[in-house]
């Protein structure tokens, strides 16, 4: 997991070394400050000439300032270092997600991806930060004060002894109890983003039904569980905080009660040496805190970590083959035997036994009830999915044969869920095609039937969309987004159900337009409306999870009775959604 984690750090290496160095160099000047002022305070107390005070005076002035140099200069160090680690880890984690099949990010929830990429990876920088600094300097203070502590106090330093074993052990019971509180939370945090995302989703929704009390009872109930999870675990940490109270203030009595007898009555030590005992007392004792705020740290990030190392280790389960096609000839295709299921534990295929010949150019209706897996076939054509069982063919060639950026430039697809991205028009055409002339985005929406309430608009392409397209009908999304996809120029083109938004004339023009000027690209419609379909050179009848009929509108009307039923509902006005 760690080996994981710091592939991230790159080329903060340096800045991550540097602050070590920086570090070593501090601990080293704290730990001799306290020597040199048990000196400083001897010689005053013996009469020393003011030549030697002012001596070991300026002495402690230089060790003071470059500890405060090395100090200062590793939080500028510690601190590029963890933001840079913890910016290399959100793009290592994105740029694994972007690799992902639809079958890996059903996997995670969005809410949750999100929540790794903020949340988990801000207490990974913290943990970040906290180890290159303070697990350094902790432990260097608490061995050189351990050490100058003994050579200056002698039995005195015993006191040492006893408190850091309680410590310690005090310190793993509390991350023993916590950590189990801190991954409850975690997970809980998932599901909260996740009520959060949906509720803003939907908020037309929530507003059209009156649901608001609803969703802030619903919200509440979350937020509360989180609170308490939460609670429960500071609870168990704050018990640091007084352990730690007790020990210092047990060696800072044990010093002053024990070390007091030894200079006054045995004589075997001297002022010098109590006021540098206590220094190093309070240094060994701090050393000791620091480290338990490293240790709770650590242990809150530890879920963290594993959230993390989840994402990054996730192997996308559509990968390229070693030597792909990078050229799809033309768009024939082919389903050979296709059985495919969402899950290899599941118990249903949603496709069975699927065996189709689309030939190049043609244009190819699908109808069929809700859950008859439409969408579900003609994701199997780009490989958002791969198939369980048999093969899907376009171009004559397997898919798993190509390479996979080449096979979806080919392949341009219209979700049901249209999807708009917030800025201009222009930005959000330009997905199709980067390099797309003004004169071919005015011909695609022109195509889409697109251009006629663009331009109606004060800054035409230049109008800005708002996140998720609130700021146009469903309708006008649709055309853009088919208009965005006609500027690929693909050899495949899928709509899917991608004009129920459209009126009847409109989704007629539209289809006009790809007979006349997309005649080589194969077209595949998914409809609800037998009239979105019905000129189809090819409509395929979708039942359950196979295919029910194949021909044209009148070979169906004739030996299709799912589709004749259909027909006659939507054309007596019983069933149709116009």
């Amino acid at each position: 997991m760690l080996k994981k984690l710091l592939a991230s750090v790159r080329e903060y290496k340096l800045s991550t070394g540097l602050t070590l160095f920086f570090i070593i160099g501090e601990a080293i000047m704290e730990t001799l400050l306290p020597f040199q002022t048990a000196k400083l305070v001897n010689d005053i107390q013996s009469g020393a000439p003011m030549e030697d005070v002012i001596h070991i005076g300026l002495i402690l002035v230089l060790m003071a300032v470059i500890s405060l140099g090395c100090g200062a200069a590793a939080g500028f160090t510690c601190s590029k270092a963890s933001t840079g680690f913890a910016k290399n880890l959100r793009k290592d984690m994105f740029r694994q997600v972007q690799k992902y099949s639809f079958k890996n990010i059903d996997k995670f929830s969005s809410s949750s991806l999100v929540t790794r990429m903020t949340t988990d990876v801000t207490n990974v920088q913290m943990a970040y930060m906290m180890i290159i600094r303070m697990a350094v300097r902790s432990p260097l203070m608490l061995i050189f004060s351990a050490i100058m502590a003994f050579y200056m106090g002698g039995t005195l330093a015993m006191a040492f002894v006893v408190t850091i074993p309680v410590l310690a052990i005090g310190l793993l019971l509390v991350g023993k109890f916590a950590l189990p509180a801190f991954h409850r939370v975690f997970r809980k945090y998932d599901r909260l983003n996740e009520s959060i995302e949906e509720n803003v989703r939907a908020m037309r929704v929530v507003k059209g039904f009156s649901r608001e009390e609803y969703e802030k009872k619903k919200f509440g109930i979350a937020a509360d569980d989180i609170c308490k999870d939460f609670t429960r675990a500071e609870r168990i940490v704050a018990l640091n905080q007084p352990l730690m109270t007790l020990c210092l203030d047990f060696d800072m009595v044990f010093i002053l009660f024990i070390g007091s007898q030894m200079v006054i009555r045995d004589h075997v030590l001297d002022i010098g040496q109590i006021s540098a005992m206590i220094t190093y007392g309070v240094q060994i004792l701090m050393a000791l805190m620091f480290l338990s705020m490293i240790y709770v740290m650590v242990t809150m990030s530890i879920e963290s970590m594993k959230r993390i190392v989840e994402v990054l280790e996730e192997e996308p389960s559509i990968r390229d083959t070693k030597y792909p096609s990078r050229n799809v000839p033309f768009g024939s295709i082919d389903f050979e035997n296709v059985s495919f299921k969402y899950n290899e534990n599941a118990n249903k295929f949603a496709l069975s036994n699927i065996n189709l010949h689309i030939p190049a150019g043609a244009t190819v209706g699908i109808i069929g009830g809700t859950g008859s897996s439409k969408s579900t076939l003609v994701q199997l054509i780009p490989r958002l999915y791969d198939v369980t069982e048999g093969v899907v063919r376009v171009g004559g060639r397997d898919v798993r044969e190509y390479d996979l950026a080449s096979l979806r430039d080919a392949v341009a697809m219209v979700l049901q869920k249209n999807v708009l991205f917030s800025g201009t028009i222009n930005e959000n055409l330009r997905w199709g095609n980067p390099h797309a002339t003004d004169a071919q985005i005015a011909e695609a929406c022109r195509l889409a039937q697109a251009a006629e309430f663009v331009e109606s608009f004060p800054d035409k392409y230049e109008t800005y969309i708002e996140q998720g397209g609130a700021n146009v009908s469903g309708g006008q999304k649709q055309r853009l987004c088919i208009a965005r996809a006609l500027l690929k120029q693909p050899n495949i083109l899928i709509l899917d159900d991608s004009t129920s938004a459209v009126d009847t004339r409109t989704d007629a023009l539209i289809r006009q337009g790809f007979r006349e000027f997309i005649p080589e690209t194969t077209k595949i419609i998914i409809a609800q409306r037998i009239a979105s379909v019905q000129d189809a050179d090819m409509i395929i009848v979708m039942d359950n999870d196979t295919i029910s009929a194949v021909g044209t509108h009148d070979e169906l009307l004739q030996s299709s009775e799912i589709y004749r039923e259909v027909y006659e509902q939507q054309v007596n006005g019983n069933g149709g959604e116009d």
